[in-house]
């Protein structure tokens, strides 16, 4: 129950008002209370000040949605119109790019942007809950809560070494794919059960250009 009988929200306070004070009214006497009671008088010149106060609240929320609702449909109106000329303004040979600019719309670049070679690691994180199978989510060390890659980069080359110690360098591992959406799952023979797997990642950009090699991460296979 709560601890506190006058309720919090505008309209609830405003009904418990209502009732009490009509309550009160009604039942002075057998309350032990006269209508020249200072604190009924309180009572009284207080809900002739709320009354009105909470209907002219009420009002003008009422107009600030109408005229929000309006805005909003203006608003609209009025950017159809803009894009709208926009348009024509953007397909015009008359119109500089200088114009555009004075005008605030777009100055599309004409110069593409280099595709820089990676310099960021993908962090390689391996999911085997499935059986004769390990699943290799990737993800770039500067935003590792992101799936999104570098710029310029189209996947992640991934590389594998069954078994024995951590590879020393990719000229010990096996080429898995250049995976370009995360994770990867991988598919091992019954063979290969219980034994350890050991990944390494690269970024590869639009030019074939590859990034430094991620830290080698390690997993067993379940059987």
């Amino acid at each position: 129950m709560p601890s506190d009988y006058v309720p919090g929200p505008d309209a609830e306070f405003d009904s418990w008002q209502i009732n009490h004070v009509t309550y009160l009214n009604a039942n002075l006497v057998n309350l032990g209370l006269t209508a020249l009671d200072g604190d009924v008088v309180a009572v009284v010149a207080g809900q002739t000040a709320w009354t009105p106060a909470y209907s002219g609240h009420i009002a003008a929320q009422a107009a600030a949605e109408a005229a929000r609702a309006a805005k909003d449909l203006a608003r609209t109106n009025y950017e159809i119109a803009l894009r709208r000329l926009v348009g024509r303004l953007q397909r015009s040979t008359s119109v500089s790019d200088a114009e555009r600019q004075a005008l605030g719309i777009t100055v599309r670049d004409t110069i593409p942007t280099p595709v820089p070679i990676p310099t960021t690691k993908p962090v390689l994180t391996p999911d085997t809950s499935a059986r004769l199978r390990i699943t290799i989510g990737f993800a770039d060390e500067g935003t590792p809560t992101s799936k999104a890659k570098p710029f310029g980069v189209i996947g992640c080359e991934l590389w594998m070494k069954i078994g024995g110690a951590p590879p020393v360098d990719l000229s010990e591992c096996e080429f898995v794919a250049l995976d370009n959406r995360t994770p990867k799952t991988v598919e091992f023979e019954g063979q290969d059960a219980n034994k350890t797997v050991h990944f390494i990642g690269r970024w590869q950009n639009s030019r074939g250009e590859k990034g430094p090699l991620s830290e080698t991460v390690s997993a067993t296979v379940t059987g």
